[in-house]
């Protein structure tokens, strides 16, 4: 039997690669679901409060097939959103965004919007905690950031700098989350070390 380039065999059945790195935790669940489970599991341990923002929109029309189902076919966004999460830790006001790129080198900067990097600025001048949970899927990892070093990094970008948050700087700067069963993504152990509190 003849095996081609492509890996495809004479059979038109492709080779099994050998030696695949493959990651079996946290499929089929994305950050924020893993935020909100890890919020739940800290609200009833009475660990901390901390919640979703709901994005504010505006309905406009709503379609009724059925009494009992209403359909939304026309919204449009009040303001923009700030960031996803606050909430309250150990008596300390906490604000953050939760990023996630299949990039391994760094996290682009588009995936942030001027109207969060100026509310991040707000709450850190108010002397509140403002940090991003940011995730690096093909890597399976996941970091608490601090957001004083993002604004910096997005003021040095805004002058022409680089357009992106490297993943050298969050591993090094940040504080990487360890994975739990309950909790699948326990990031307060991460967030009480980077901010002591």
């Amino acid at each position: 039997m003849v095996n081609y380039p492509s890996g495809v065999r004479a059979g038109g059945y492709p080779q099994k690669k050998k030696n695949q790195n493959i990651r079996y935790g946290k499929r089929g669940m994305g950050l924020e679901e893993m935020i909100n489970q890890a919020n739940d599991y800290y609200l009833v341990n009475h660990q901390a409060v901390i919640h979703k923002k709901p994005t504010p929109i505006t309905v406009v029309h709503v379609d009724y097939p059925d009494r009992s189902m209403a359909k939304i076919t026309e919204a449009y966004y009040v303001q923009p959103s700030t960031t996803d999460y606050n909430g309250v830790v150990s008596g300390k006001y906490i604000d953050f965004d939760a990023k996630e790129t299949k990039n391994k080198t760094n996290m682009p900067l588009k995936n942030f919007h001027q109207h969060q990097i100026t509310h991040l600025k707000n709450v850190l001048e108010n002397g509140g905690i403002g940090f991003l949970v940011l995730g690096f899927t093909t890597l399976s990892e996941y970091y608490i950031f601090p957001a004083s070093l993002l604004i910096k990094i997005w003021d040095k970008a805004k002058a022409g700098g680089e357009k992106s948050l490297p993943y050298k700087i969050v591993s090094k700067q940040g504080i990487k989350i360890n994975s739990k069963m309950i909790p699948s993504l326990d990031y307060l152990p991460a967030l009480k070390k980077l901010f002591n509190i």
